[in-house]
């Protein structure tokens, strides 16, 4: 029973985290014809540093679901933002200090898969 409860709420986050994945896709192939490599190397990390932990947030958080389970619904969803802060700050340090970026497309990508994220449950109806 909880699983079947569980199952549209989990597939409305993955398809958003699906939707984060086109755009940084689309931006990075834009970056690459417009601005070169480099750019685009930078603009497709900051895509993947945007989905990435929400693909892992979306995993773990909806694991549960229902009254019985409220007490694991809160641990999940606490320690799948947790997750998801700490990946967020290690993916942006491994870009940072191991990939040769430009910050300047890596933040603008970053930004707009972010801004995805908040607008797809806005005007798409999961």
């Amino acid at each position: 029973m909880t699983q079947s409860l569980v199952s549209p709420y989990r597939r409305a986050a993955l398809k958003g985290v699906l939707y984060q994945g086109v755009v940084a896709l689309a931006i990075a192939v834009i970056v690459f014809v417009c601005w070169g490599a480099l750019a685009a190397q930078s603009a497709l990390a900051g895509g993947v540093i945007a989905v990435l932990p929400n693909l892992v947030f979306a995993v773990y958080a909806f694991r549960y679901m229902g009254a019985s389970k409220a007490n694991q619904v809160h641990k999940s969803f606490k320690r799948g933002a947790g997750l998801k802060f700490l990946l967020t700050t290690a993916l942006f340090l491994v870009a940072f200090k191991v990939l040769a970026v430009a910050p300047l497309w890596l933040f603008v990508s970053f930004i707009i898969v972010t801004i995805v994220h908040w607008c797809t449950s806005i005007f798409f109806n999961h």
